[in-house]
């Protein structure tokens, strides 16, 4: 049985119920401690309430005097009660603030719904992440790691993912990359930020980047003070032949292997075109190699880097190939730049893990990596297939583009009805994107140069199919063929 105390000596002014262990139990001052505290935050024990002396407390609840000293002290030390000469122990003068409430959805708002299928694009299907083989390269990468390899390590990241993946990107995606010129990065986000910091530091004012493209990559350029000039995109991918009219600008931003979102390859004339402006104009192309390891109907297009090392900066990362979750990416940098893109990711940027480099480096050298990336083109390309089919027999009016390698396609809309196909979608339980999302709209700065303004490729959606998983695609696809008009 617990024992019950109710007293009303003066001072107190009220009836006060404790609950406490059976005489004798241990634990006995810790429960009168806390019981204490939950009375005076419950607001039962007022400030300035009057406690009885150890002496009665302690013959009251039939407990050691010295326990309830021993009480009072603490409470007092925390600052709940106070302890004066002549004055007794009383609970301190304090303001307890309430208990907290959860927030209440206002009456008027709708409940959001959670969608059912997540057709948007830039996501893998993170489900199909090979993680048998990458825990046997992560065991096999421990066990060899040597002793520096628990260090703080170097900006330039671990020496033997940096010469795996010179080999790697050499022999599949055609980069001409000496380990020694090979930046490790904590995301392509990362990548991105420094680069464009020591392009700020080195005199650079403005960055070209194409008008149908992630405004996230955009921002970033921004808030390193760099102004964006938006270069326009067609069905042969960035118009880089007017570079040579944006006086001012020295660097562009591309995505030349599959542009992203409207999935069209850089034509070989406009792959020349910007790397003989680099090279006349001493600029600088930064290459985002974009789901440049899928590609379905032919050899994949080799990187433009392969075209002058020199002028081109190439960014790649395993967020597509192996799961975003890893913070993995890499930059190939040219000679001049390398030593102050160095001293600036030294300089408070987050490390990334030397354990996973050391991983990724073994899971690339055994060829794991080289069969996880067959495997799942193979099983991406399906999926295109599937979405293709669905299409042609569901909605035939509905043309279809970007298809020949990446992880989404876009669907042409007839005009003035992407936003209302887009709210289908949702009621639908699809979660996805509309071209517009994408395009460099007219607020996003104050440069009104070229015809990227107007440059508008018309309604579309942009739809993602390497985000679910195998099981949950058919029903994906049923959901978006009845979002679609007919």
């Amino acid at each position: 049985m617990e024992d019950s105390w109710a007293t009303s000596q003066a001072g107190l002014g009220a009836d006060l119920h404790l609950d406490l262990p059976e005489r004798g139990a241990a634990g006995v001052g810790a429960a009168l401690i806390r019981s204490l505290r939950d009375a005076v935050r419950g607001g039962r024990l007022a400030p300035g309430t009057r406690l009885p002396s150890s002496r009665s407390l302690a013959a009251d609840l039939g407990i050691a005097r010295n326990t309830v000293a021993d009480a009072y002290g603490e409470l007092v030390a925390e600052g709940w009660l106070t302890a004066r000469q002549g004055s007794g122990t009383r609970v301190a003068a304090r303001v307890v603030p309430p208990e907290p409430t959860p927030p209440r959805t206002p009456p008027t708002a709708e409940p959001r719904r959670r969608p059912t299928y997540d057709l948007r694009p830039g996501s893998p299907d993170v489900s199909s992440f090979p993680r048998a083989a990458w825990l046997s390269a992560a065991r096999r990468a421990l066990t060899a790691a040597p002793h520096d390899a628990f260090a703080y390590g170097d900006a330039s990241g671990r020496p033997e993912l940096r010469r795996a993946l010179a080999d790697y990107l050499a022999r599949a995606r055609g980069v001409r990359a000496d380990p020694e010129r090979i930046v490790i990065c904590a995301g392509f986000k990362q990548g991105l930020a420094v680069l464009s910091r020591v392009l700020r530091a080195a005199g650079e004012r403005e960055v070209a980047v194409e008008s149908y493209g992630p405004g996230l990559h955009r921002n970033i350029v921004r808030r390193a003070g760099l102004r964006t000039v938006p270069l326009p995109v067609d069905e042969r991918g960035a118009r880089t032949d007017e570079l040579a009219g944006l006086t001012g600008v020295r660097t562009v931003l591309l995505t030349p292997a599959h542009q992203f979102p409207t999935g069209v390859s850089l034509h070989p004339d406009r792959r020349a075109a910007v790397v003989d402006w680099a090279s006349r104009t001493g600029g600088l192309v930064v290459e985002d190699d974009y789901d440049g390891e899928f590609r379905y109907d032919r050899n994949p297009v080799g990187a433009l880097q392969g075209l002058d090392p020199e002028r081109v900066l190439y960014l790649g990362t395993s967020s597509k190939s192996l799961a975003p979750v890893l913070r993995l990416a890499w930059m190939v940098v040219p000679g001049h730049l390398l030593d102050e893109l160095l001293a600036a990711k030294g300089t408070g940027e987050w490390p990334t893990g030397g354990l996973d480099q050391l991983t990724l480096a073994e899971f690339i050298d055994s060829g794991a990596y080289d069969r996880h990336v067959r495997g799942m083109r193979l099983r991406y390309r399906r999926r295109r297939d599937q979405l293709v089919a669905a299409l042609a027999e569901h909605a035939p009016q509905v043309r279809v583009r970007g298809i020949a390698a990446g992880l989404h396609a876009v669907l042409e809309l007839p005009p003035g009805t992407e936003q209302s196909v887009l709210q289908g979608a949702a009621w639908q339980g699809l979660a996805m994107d509309g071209l517009a999302r994408f395009r460099y709209a007219a607020d996003d700065d104050d440069d009104v140069r070229g015809d990227a303004r107007g440059d508008v490729l018309g309604d579309a959606l942009v739809v993602g199919y390497g985000t679910p998983p195998d099981h949950a695609f058919s029903g994906a696809l049923e959901a978006l063929c009845r979002a679609l008009p007919i």
